[in-house]
């Protein structure tokens, strides 16, 4: 019998992965053409050639004993160093090879931080809605994770809520930016009054309380936008990052961790996440794909393909009457269910083929989330069914 922590999470498994699966048993019935997937945030452009010929010389240049062997916890130091440079580059910052840890994905790398920070019954302060495999995370750390209301509906973080939710067992503040679900990005101004909140409570309660800043999708951002970078706001902040989706390579499972140098304690936090590396059980990043990021740092995908999704997919979606949150980044649309229980919508939805994913997966009921990294042709083909979708809702 398997634990009752475990049964628990079996029985709340992703809506997300059981609405792709339920997608895959609808198209053997009725052809997948006919099926306009848009659940699951698999990324669809094309890997960028520098990264497959850096791994190509990798395999034909390096040691195989080397290439495929053991090395620190935390990663290869030219790899880290490549990581830091790349950083200090574009954001002005100070990284030294030895403030980055080399992580299995950005998930891996959340599972890192919170091993290391985490006394059991501490809560995680997570900005609603939010990705809900966050609350295993914390969990798995015997940590507890508390929700921060959204002001809708610009879907930036309510202020006043999170200033009253931090308590003196609060440890930290995760924040997604871009944000899965909504592709909205927190302003800098957004960014410097939750910095002078966390520092206000910091003062009250006389420790540490860390900001966790989880950023996969920071690459993918539309219309000149930009993304704040935290450590520059916040010193005690550990930025979690994967390539999964600037490079299109979800399945490699690479990605790092990277601490603020004026971080309290720094050292002792970087000696606790790479002990953390290896008793999760990690051990290290993947070799392979450690070499090949450092002639690639710089290598990305082409986010002009799903800025075209963004647009016709949205433009589309607003002139038929729904009311959704424009995109600035990430590859999602969140939708606003037609009737209050959104559920009802998602299945009215799958009765035309559409496959969405309800709001409550991301603790923001009465929405649903449409992920449109898919073809452009797919979007193009679903509209149709949109439309009758749309149709439906205007008749009741």
């Amino acid at each position: 019998m398997i634990s009752k922590q475990m049964r628990q999470e079996v029985a709340g498994s992703s809506a997300i992965r059981a609405m792709f699966l339920e997608g895959k048993e609808l198209a053997k019935q009725v052809g997948a053409e006919n099926v306009y997937d848009f659940s699951l945030g698999n990324p669809m452009t094309p890997v960028p050639a520098s990264y497959n010929q850096a791994i190509i010389e990798a395999v034909q240049t390096e040691s195989s004993l080397e290439l495929h062997g053991y090395m620190d916890n935390a990663g290869y130091p030219e790899t880290r160093q490549a990581v830091a440079d790349n950083l200090n580059q574009r954001f002005g910052t100070d990284f030294l090879y030895t403030h980055i840890v080399m992580t299995v994905g950005a998930a891996g790398a959340l599972n890192v931080v919170f091993k290391t920070i985490l006394d059991p019954g501490d809560e995680v302060l997570a900005l609603a809605p939010y990705f809900g495999e966050y609350r295993g995370y914390v969990a798995n750390h015997q940590g507890v994770l508390r929700e921060v209301k959204p002001d809708i509906p610009s879907f930036q973080p309510d202020l006043e809520d999170l200033e009253e939710k931090i308590t003196e067992k609060t440890k930290a503040l995760i924040i997604n930016n871009p944000v899965n679900p909504t592709g909205v990005i927190y302003s800098e101004e957004t960014i410097q009054k939750i910095a002078g909140i966390l520092e206000k409570k910091q003062q009250e309660y006389h420790h540490e309380i860390y900001m966790v800043s989880d950023e996969p999708y920071r690459e993918l951002i539309y219309d000149g936008n930009e993304v704040p970078f935290l450590t520059k706001y916040y010193e005690n902040t550990f930025v979690t990052y994967s390539f999964s989706k600037s490079l299109s390579i979800p399945g490699e499972r690479i990605g790092y961790i990277a601490v603020c140098p004026q971080m309290t304690d720094c050292d002792q936090a970087i000696q606790g996440l790479s002990v953390a590396n290896r008793i999760l059980g990690f051990v290290n990043a993947p070799s392979l794909m450690q070499k090949a990021l450092i002639k690639s740092m710089d290598a990305r995908t082409d986010v002009n393909y799903y800025d075209r999704n963004r647009q016709l997919i949205y433009g589309k979606l607003t002139e038929l009457g729904f009311a959704c949150v424009k995109p600035q980044g990430a590859f999602y649309l969140f939708l606003k269910s037609p009737e209050p229980e959104e559920k009802n919508f998602v299945e009215a939805a799958k009765r035309h083929h559409i496959l969405l994913v309800g709001g409550s997966s991301f603790s923001c009921p009465g929405y649903v989330r449409l992920a449109y990294c898919v073809s452009y042709e797919m979007i193009e083909r679903s509209l149709p069914a949109f439309e009758k979708l749309a149709e439906e809702y205007q008749k009741k």
